[in-house]
């Protein structure tokens, strides 16, 4: 890897104002210096896949009159194993929750989840990103993720109107600001229909002012300006063997002092950048990425070439670590890009967190490494066993002369032998028993032992790898001889599983604290975020910046189903006498669980219509009370002028008053009961709909069925 760089002219290679500026050869010798740590892993790799595949030297040699065929063990496993990490991911529409630290950070929190799940669904490819994650993952242990932010600008010529502004003291213009301000803030798709630059103009004069100016166009102005077309965070799975990370940070990749990382580009690509310096000074075609024995290119596009210097592809080296740039005896974090003996870039790290943009999980961890391993590595044995006797067995059976017919000498002459041919009635020799004449070969019987070590090897290949691919076949025993020992396989297989995705997440929550950390310095000022087709919420730079509990919602079938279930049970348990209003929220929770969202919403937003009879009944008796108060208030004033007779009918009349709000209060609990009926209903619909009455009964017939059978 190490070639011998030249001194280069200090006017091309001084890009920064550093007292002590590293040379491309000092880099490279800090990597070079790594690169036997790193090999023994990189041949690893290479095994991996070559078993994985089933190519180079894992696939079985051509030999004349011998099989070849070597059967996927390691891919079979793979392939089970790739649904099931990447469907929590892509299931569930939010994949990062994000919670405050303190009150007072409740509203950022909010904010930085819906951009966060607005740019891993719409900015970025969510779906290709989290298999090829996955993918690395699985096959060779190790995912590496390179964090980054893309800007691009375009220069654009457009006519803007020009205006002149008259004050107005007018109250109804006033009041017409004020609307038009409720409206920018309630309805941002109405108010944009009608408004102008002018306008906009003048309401914000207007909110901070409090002047009232009135927009009159007066002409247009043709100007030109740059627009922001992207702006945004980007992630790109890298390819291990590119990669040459510190051997000393014991398996801890946010303690290593370097990385290095080598990738492809060209003229074109680091023109338009727009960062790179000295890049006339590259010699075009002397790293060539398919030539180049530094670096692993992918092998989608072959041995392709461009021909011309501005998409000529070459290798770029990068170079993120801690180096001492002040001679103070401190290093500090840099960032390094050369291509040959050319330095291309030199800065001062440019990530607000101020660390390297690589994020990294395993599949299995090793001890105090900073690589993982595969299921590869524990299935190799069992799927070179397997290849062996299957093709064992395939030998055996196509050397055989299956289907040929021998016949005994002078068993049939020559004309009968015809007709045996042609399936007619034929003549043989009358010393000869044709039965012991005519012989037809078969195929040999395969020993059983064969099978028994295939099976053998499966079950031992699944019991590693904790993946059950049916590769007996789906039966009842595929899972355990009997219920309890099927449960304890399935516990720990879900257990493992849940494992490796508990790690699988843990990198794509790196990745979202990283995105917040450049959101905060990144975006734009005032950014729009549209969450549903009714609200609207402004993102500002300043509100995306504090400290954050950064958790990560993974939703699984089962794990929603067994949520429902709970709730359902809750529901049953609290009865109908429960608060309308919480059983509301509970059962909307679980038509969201069962992934009926339209029903869901229908719940939250659902408000019971009152009988319009008991409705006209309750206006008419509160009629009665009124007209009744009234009275009660009659007679009270009469009462100061009245006999002791009045006063005890005063007495009846506010008994009856006490009567009537009694039964005001019954025909209240009545309109109540009726609502939970409602509700009641509602709850049954939705339990009948999701299979739990039917769950209910068929337990309630079980019981009865162990009672039986216990009496």
């Amino acid at each position: 890897m190490s070639e011998i760089i030249e001194d280069i002219p200090p006017e091309i290679t001084k890009l920064t104002d550093w007292v002590s500026e590293p040379s491309v050869a000092d880099l490279k010798q800090n990597l070079d210096d790594a690169t036997n740590d790193q090999d023994s892993h990189l041949q690893d790799v290479k095994r991996w896949l070559s078993n994985l595949y089933i190519k180079d030297a894992a696939k079985p040699k051509k030999i004349e009159g011998q099989s070849s065929v070597a059967p996927k063990v390691i891919r079979r496993q793979a392939e089970w194993r790739y649904s099931g990490l990447s469907e929590p991911f892509l299931s569930t529409p939010d994949i990062f929750n994000v919670g405050p630290t303190t009150a007072g950070d409740v509203k950022r929190a909010r904010q930085n989840a819906l951009i966060l799940n607005n740019q891993f669904n719409n900015q970025l490819e969510k779906v290709a990103f989290i298999d090829e994650y996955v993918r690395d993952m699985v096959d060779i242990g190790t995912v590496l993720v390179k964090v980054g932010w893309d800007t691009e600008e375009t220069e654009v010529t457009k006519n803007v109107p020009q205006y002149e502004y008259t004050p107005s003291l007018a109250p109804e213009q006033i009041q017409q600001y004020v609307g038009l301000l409720q409206l920018r803030k309630t309805d941002a798709d109405l108010y944009a229909e009608n408004s102008t630059p002018g306008l906009d103009h003048a309401l914000e004069i207007f909110a901070t002012t409090g002047q009232v100016l009135i927009p009159k166009k007066i002409g247009s102005e043709e100007i030109t300006t740059m627009e922001e077309t992207k702006n945004q965070p980007t992630v790109e799975i890298c390819i291990a063997e590119n990669m040459l990370i510190d051997p000393t940070c014991n398996g801890n990749i946010k303690k290593a002092t370097f990385i290095g990382e080598k990738w492809k580009s060209s003229l074109s690509d680091l023109k338009k950048d727009g960062r790179y310096k000295n890049l006339d000074y590259i010699m075009v075609g002397s790293s060539d990425p398919n030539t180049d024995p530094d670096y692993e290119a992918t092998k989608d596009a072959g041995n392709f070439t461009f021909q011309d210097k501005p998409r000529k592809q070459f290798v770029v080296h990068s170079y993120w670590g801690d180096w001492d740039i002040d001679n103070t005896g401190i290093t500090k974090p840099i960032h390094a890009v050369w291509v040959g003996r050319v330095m291309i870039l030199l800065e001062d790290n440019p990530f607000p967190d101020r660390s390297h943009p690589y994020i990294k999980a395993v599949y299995m961890p090793v001890r105090k490494s900073i690589f993982g391993e595969p299921d590869g590595e524990l299935l190799e044995e069992n799927q070179d066993i397997i290849g062996a006797c299957t093709r064992g067995m395939i030998d055996l059976l196509g050397k055989s002369a299956n289907g040929q017919t021998g016949f005994k000498k002078n068993l049939l002459d020559t004309a009968n032998k015809r007709r045996f041919r042609r399936g007619d009635d034929y003549e043989f020799n009358s010393n000869d028993d044709p039965r012991q004449g005519i012989f037809t070969h078969k195929y040999p019987e395969i020993p059983q032992s064969a099978f028994n070590l295939i099976g053998m090897q499966n079950s031992d290949a699944e019991s590693l790898s904790g993946v059950k691919a049916f590769s007996s076949g789906i039966n009842g025993e595929a899972i355990g001889a009997n219920v309890g020992n099927g449960r304890s396989a399935l516990d720990a297989a879900s257990k493992r599983e849940t494992a490796i995705l508990r790690r699988a997440a843990a990198g794509i929550i790196e990745i979202g604290r990283k995105f917040i950390s450049m959101n905060a310095e990144w975006l734009s000022p005032e950014e729009t975020v549209r969450i549903t087709n009714e609200e609207f919420i402004q993102i500002r730079r300043d509100d995306l910046a504090g400290k954050f509990d950064l958790q990560l919602s993974i939703s699984t079938p089962e794990a929603d189903e067994a949520k429902a279930k709970e709730l359902a049970f809750m529901l049953q348990t609290n009865g109908p006498n429960s608060d309308p209003g919480e059983v509301r929220m509970i059962r909307a929770e679980i038509a969201r669980l069962r992934k009926m969202p339209d029903l869901a919403k229908k719940i939250e937003e659902y408000e019971p219509k009152p009988d319009p009879l008991a409705v006209k009944k309750a206006q008419l008796e509160i009629k009665l009370l009124e007209a009744q108060i009234e009275k009660e208030l009659s007679l009270v004033v009469k009462h100061n002028s009245t006999s002791d007779l009045d006063d005890i009918k005063g007495a009846r009349e506010l008994s009856q008053t006490d009567l009537n709000t009694a039964k005001e209060k019954t025909e209240y609990a009545k309109a109540r009961n009726l609502e939970s009926d409602s509700d009641q209903k509602d709850l049954n619909f939705v339990e009948t709909e999701s299979g739990v009455t039917q769950e209910r009964d068929l337990q309630r017939e079980r019981e009865k069925s162990k009672k039986k059978t216990a009496a």
